[in-house]
């Protein structure tokens, strides 16, 4: 397994993270657990400011909370200078609750509710990124009502096909998201935004997609997306202030997955940008939305082994006690993960097995063919990169527990979400008076 970020392999041949023995970890904390490299996500963040800042652009780089939102993220956020994208109430309220200032954040989604778009005005967010005309009717109405006027962009859909998973891939035509460029709905959009008496319009964003390796499709939505405020400013008279490019981002989950560097990325954006904008009355301010690229391998699943089966000539399976309700990334996208044991790092790989997660379902798989040493039950497995889009795609499927997670940093872990309880499953159950006076059937 690659050792991303502060991983190291200590004395006693353990997973070491943050300065944390992964051993003493599972005693504290229990597992599964999610383990988060807190100066690898500030790494990351600080590779985003410092390389957009070299640009010498104006810019937000804004943290797609979608990847990982807790409290404590949103707070790292902040402290990093970051602002927030969110797409929904929950991540609005989670943001909030961890103060995390409201002129920062942005509001996405694609059937935003009228009680979203309340909270969101009532707390004072920064910007709304609408998708859709019936989205945009509805915030003309509601700031009409509250006598206010708001920041909106305009999500288009530039008609560019990043090279990713096709459930991933959100830049092309065929998409939920976004008004067209190409069929005219965006210039539709831009007409209707810009005569509203309530609606700020600031500019445009565009994101292709995710888990995305080379800077061509960015380079080339910049493109598309420069001739469309080019024919705004010509037939409209309309200038975008801002242009936000999304994110997609990749990170390196096998030895397959080839990412560039942060810096990398950064540059093809802002060079094409000074290219395809030099005619612009301004060059625009520049946003960005990271989210995988910022926490995704700085995070890593701590599960402990438990049964295996192995079918000769077949396979081996080696069961855990996690699976596709902490992880559904392979169940759904056929995500591919490194592991290794992390109570046994020093010993020669001997078998290949395959890990299986502990649900009641045969597509409950994390990891096929994978080499370790000779695995027991008591080992320790750990999962490398699962630090976007676990956690926040957890379920309790079979009525299982969500994980804990902690930040490790310097040798010190804090949980900084604690792990469900068996009351917490049923907290919010309820069963009608009708049902409790039904007679037994016995």
């Amino acid at each position: 397994m690659y050792l991303h970020g502060t991983s190291k392999i200590n004395a006693k041949g353990h997973l070491e993270i943050g300065g944390c023995d992964t051993v003493e970890l599972k005693q504290q904390f229990g597992t599964p657990l999610y383990i988060v490299d807190e100066a690898l996500v500030r790494q990351r963040c600080r590779e985003y400011m410092d390389a957009f800042r070299a640009s010498g652009l104006s810019f937000q780089v804004a943290y797609a909370s979608k990847a990982f939102c807790v409290m404590a993220m949103c707070r790292l956020a902040e402290e990093e200078g970051l602002s927030l994208d969110v797409v929904s109430e929950g991540e609005l309220y989670t943001a909030l609750q961890a103060g995390f200032p409201a002129q920062r954040i942005h509001f996405h989604g694609n059937n935003k509710t009228l009680d979203e778009l309340e909270m969101a005005m009532s707390a004072g967010i920064g910007c709304f990124v609408a998708d859709n005309f019936t989205e945009l009717h509805m915030l003309q109405a509601l700031a009409a009502e509250k006598g206010i006027k708001v920041n909106v962009l305009l999500r288009v859909t530039p008609g560019v096909e990043a090279h990713t998973h096709e459930y991933i891939s959100t830049g092309q035509t065929d998409s939920k998201f976004g008004f067209d460029i190409g069929n005219g709905s965006a210039f539709e959009a831009v007409e209707l935004a810009s005569r509203s008496l309530n609606l700020n319009l600031l500019g445009v964003h565009s994101h292709i997609g995710s888990q995305i390796f080379e800077t061509e499709g960015f380079q080339l939505a910049v493109e598309r997306v420069a001739a469309f405020a080019m024919q705004v400013k010509e037939k409209l008279n309309v200038v975008f202030k801002v242009v936000n490019l999304g994110g997609g981002f990749g990170i390196r989950y096998t030895e397959e997955d080839t990412p560039l560097k942060v810096a990398d990325y950064v540059r093809a954006i802002t060079d094409a940008v000074k290219q395809h904008f030099s005619s612009y009355p301004e060059l625009p301010e520049i946003w960005v939305e990271p989210g995988r690229s910022i926490v995704g391998d700085a995070g890593t699943t701590l599960y402990t082994v438990g049964t295996s089966k192995d079918i000769p000539g077949v396979r081996k399976y080696v069961a855990v006690d996690g699976g596709m309700t902490d992880n559904p990334r392979p169940a759904l996208y056929d995500s591919k993960y490194e592991a290794m044991l992390a109570n046994r790092a020093y010993d020669e790989n001997e078998e290949t097995v395959s890990i299986a997660g502990k649900c009641c379902e045969s597509g409950d798989m994390l990891i096929w063919d994978v080499e370790l040493p000779k695995v027991n039950s008591g080992d320790l497995l750990a999962v490398a990169c699962t630090g976007a889009y676990n956690y926040a795609m957890a379920s309790n499927y079979n009525r299982i527990r969500r994980p804990a997670v902690v930040f490790v940093q310097d040798g010190h872990s804090d949980l900084v979400v604690k792990r469900e309880s068996l009351q917490d499953l049923v907290a919010c159950d309820v069963i009608p008076e009708r049902i409790s006076k039904q007679p037994s059937l016995k």
